[in-house]
């Protein structure tokens, strides 16, 4: 066995010690409505873990702006404004979602990065009539349904300091891209790119192979929990929002909505089986170790353990 440790590891006590004296700005509603439906979040938690968190985010940030400024003055000349770029990757259901907005929360409150903007990679998937083309419905989140290239090329706009980016919105209650609908991003001073696929090298590709997605990525952070978790977490999810969300007549799950208990689990655990959790041991686990950071989950949805990589 190897004896070379990529990561310095920290249990919850511990990292929470390196908030310092950073204050806590977000209040418990707000923290009410920024977690994801099933999850357990506190305002403990929030200053245990995302505090801290935010704090070193905060300093990465600070530091490669200064490096920019530095290369501006060796250049001579002064550059446009590019925007820091979190990747935040994991499996279903982990929660990557509901930390996305949290980490939005918390870097707003820095003056030095006040517009933080969210990009989710749900945005880039084919729109269904694409997908049922190619076959692809049963495989919705697998690499091979993304259009990455479009990805990475919004991707390279923002590391180009364009004032203003659009990218494609996608509805969950649709369950498809809108096409009326685009997300205009303007000089952001961070992003937070959430999705499953971020941290994946595909083995091939329709673009150019040797530029992938978290090349743009000044930081990543992986979500991780044991598959268990994962599927217990995801058929909850599922049956809650069987009694809110599929209940809307628009909603694409609306057949649904009138599933009795037991056959909600039949289905999602189907769903799991058969999709997610393929996708997460063919795809997205193996990528767990690219990260520079580590939230580790308890059963509880609480972070337990952070992994930091050693720079």
């Amino acid at each position: 066995m190897s004896q070379y440790v990529p990561y310095i590891n920290f249990n919850k006590s511990e990292w929470s010690q390196l908030k310092f004296n950073v204050p806590m700005t977000l209040s418990e509603k707000q923290i009410e409505r920024l977690k994801g439906i099933n999850e357990n979040l506190t305002i403990e938690e929030v200053a245990d873990v995302y505090l801290p968190l935010s704090r070193l985010l905060n300093l990465y940030t600070s530091a490669t702006q200064q490096l920019h400024n530095v290369t501006d003055t060796f250049m001579g000349k002064s550059t446009r404004k590019v925007p820091f770029i979190i990747g935040i990757a994991g499996s279903v259901a982990v929660g990557k979602s509901t930390i996305s907005r949290i980490l939005q929360a918390l870097l707003s409150q820095w003056l030095n990065h006040p517009r933080v903007e969210i990009l989710t990679t749900d945005g880039f998937l084919y729109p269904n009539a694409v997908l049922e083309e190619k076959g692809l419905m049963n495989r919705k989140g697998f690499p091979e349904s993304f259009d990455t290239k479009h990805l990475i090329d919004v991707l390279y706009r923002l590391k180009s300091g364009e004032p203003e980016v659009t990218a494609p919105v996608y509805s969950h209650l649709h369950y498809d891209i809108m096409p009326d609908e685009t997300q205009v991003i303007e000089q952001p001073d961070v992003v937070i790119v959430e999705g499953i696929n971020v941290l994946q090298i595909p083995k091939t590709n329709d673009y150019d192979p040797s530029v992938y997605v978290s090349d743009f990525f000044d930081v990543s952070i992986y979500i991780d929990a044991y598959e268990d978790y994962l599927k217990t977490w995801y058929i909850e999810r599922f049956k809650k929002l069987r009694d809110t969300a599929f209940q809307d007549p628009r909603s694409y799950f609306n057949k649904y909505a009138n599933l009795s208990d037991q056959e909600a689990n039949e289905i999602a655990e189907d769903i799991w089986e058969r999709i997610n959790l393929a996708n997460l041991r063919k795809n997205i686990a193996h990528t767990k170790n690219r990260a520079d950071i580590v939230l580790e989950k308890g059963e509880n949805h609480y972070v337990s353990n952070i992994h930091l990589k050693k720079i």
